[in-house]
């Protein structure tokens, strides 16, 4: 196991598990909210001096993929923007690295429409991994079947389910960024999809979220999103740039707990979180953030 005192520990389903069980072990990496910032901050930065930067951020998921066995390496939406790399390369450079990274999965955050659907189009293009989009319906646009709602990754004789909620685009974007893009209720298409990767088989359902952490108000967060739905297992968050030193527990709609973490912004951080699945479908998780420095 990771040796950092930042761990939250737990035993997701209250279920005991023994030593003498065999489990497979899943490291699951995420980013989220990284926008455009290829290079390490400068050396003069008030609070972030020298962190983050793409190869630093390499070095770290290399070593990490040379001590464990299975890996998913997963981002949280907001890909673009915020840098001028993004404003040159519109970002087709982002696509890449996250390429050579060996990025798994994706969702779409808002500002990755920043370059309209017929950028991000262009831009995907160079994606060698798959952008989870379950509440955004591209049906009547360039991006039809361009991205999906969810994807299942095998690990040993286990599987994890990933899918992916956007936030509300509307009054967030123009509207000529995202053109007929159909917004989705997030808690009822988010319900549904963990209902279907559970019926698949899947042991762990992990959610993708641009939605933001918590609003003073009611409009819906991974806080919300967490406890008016079933079946999700995970949620790792993005939108709001919060960095969590530890993952938050909440109850479900059920009443059985669900893991929320999110990692700031820019690359600063890498989210580590290594689940323990038994042979009975337990699961041991503990967490870390690592800094990208």
């Amino acid at each position: 196991m990771v040796s950092s005192g930042l761990f939250f520990a737990g035993n997701l389903f209250g279920k005991t598990i023994f030593t003498q069980q065999k489990k497979t072990k899943v490291t699951i990496l995420h980013t989220n909210d990284t926008h455009s910032n290829i290079e390490p901050l400068p050396d003069n930065h008030s609070k972030f001096p020298n962190m983050g930067g793409v190869s630093k951020r390499f070095e770290v998921i290399k070593a990490i993929r040379q001590q464990e066995e299975h890996v998913i390496l997963l981002d949280a939406g907001d890909i673009f923007q915020g840098t001028p790399y993004f404003n040159k390369y519109k970002g087709t450079l982002e696509m890449k690295l996250m390429s050579e990274l060996g990025y798994d999965a994706a969702t779409m955050g808002n500002h990755d429409f920043d370059a309209g659907l017929e950028g991000f189009f262009m831009a995907s293009e160079h994606a060698q991994f798959p952008f989870l989009c379950a509440n955004y319906d591209f049906s009547k646009t360039v991006l039809k079947d361009k991205t999906k709602p969810y994807t299942i990754f095998k690990k040993g004789k286990h599987s994890i389910g990933v899918f992916g909620i956007g936030i509300e685009l509307e009054g967030l974007v123009p509207a000529s960024k995202f053109e007929q893009t159909i917004y989705l209720n997030p808690i009822k298409v988010a319900n549904e999809v963990a209902a279907i990767l559970k019926k698949e088989g899947c042991d762990v359902v992990i959610c993708l979220s641009h939605l933001g952490f918590e609003y003073q108000t009611d409009k819906v967060s991974d806080r919300v999103l967490a406890a008016q739905t079933s079946n999700i297992d995970i949620i790792l968050g993005g939108h709001t740039h919060t960095f969590m030193e530890k993952p938050i527990e909440l109850n479900n709609s059920e009443g059985k707990p669900v893991l929320i973490n999110q990692v700031g912004w820019g690359g600063l951080h890498l989210g580590r979180i290594d689940i323990e699945i038994s042979s009975e479908k337990s699961l041991f998780k503990k967490q870390e953030s690592i800094s990208v420095s």
